[in-house]
């Protein structure tokens, strides 16, 4: 699964550079759109298959959301550290974090601050999404089925569901939903307050 992934994402980059021409570029927004609606819908069906998983669910009640409050406090202060490492300030490491994965979002509110910060969140959330979609295998098989979600961030609820739904289980598959839910709704909350710090 993750050689596919590296090999869709290079045969991509590659149609880009030689195959298509700029006037394609246009629609290549609502392709993307489509392709990860029919994702979304067939994750759904694989979910929707196991009756059980509802129940499950509401047997966790509020403890489910103890996942992603873990990655939003563990995405944040590791960037922390990380922003140590590069002489970055803490307001701009920890806003870049709080981005979770969601790289345009993330990179448009902070350009507002500084075109650098900018370019490093989007720089940042881009590589957290290829890292995720390469390492959840190896994490779901090594290590744990809900550890796997912690690289996807706010990816956990679209582009890194298919890969977690595969590697997992489909109740890890509904977990991980909802952790992308509650960290998407965080992104536009946490980063503007992050970054005025």
């Amino acid at each position: 699964m993750s050689f596919s992934i590296i090999l869709a994402v290079v045969a991509g980059i590659i149609s880009g550079l030689f195959i298509f021409p700029d006037a394609f570029s246009v629609h290549i927004g609502l392709i993307i759109d489509i392709g990860l609606c029919l994702l979304l819908f067939f994750v759904g069906m694989d979910i929707g298959r196991n009756k059980e998983i509802l129940n499950q669910i509401k047997s966790n009640g509020y403890k489910i959301l103890l996942i992603p409050c873990g990655v939003a406090l563990g995405s944040i202060v590791g960037s922390i550290l990380g922003g140590f490492a590069l002489g970055l300030p803490i307001n701009e490491s920890s806003a870049i974090g709080a981005g979770f994965g969601w790289y345009s979002l993330s990179a448009i509110e902070l350009s507002k601050y500084s075109a650098e910060t900018g370019a490093l969140a989007f720089i940042t959330n881009v590589c957290r999404e290829v890292f995720a979609l390469v390492s959840i295998p190896y994490i779901a098989k090594y290590i744990g089925n809900y550890e796997a979600i912690a690289p996807a961030g706010a990816t956990a609820m679209d582009t890194s569901l298919p890969v977690i739904s595969k590697a997992t289980d489909a109740n890890t598959a509904i977990v991980s939903f909802i952790t992308g839910v509650v960290l998407s709704t965080l992104v536009p909350i946490l980063v503007p307050i992050l970054i005025s710090i």
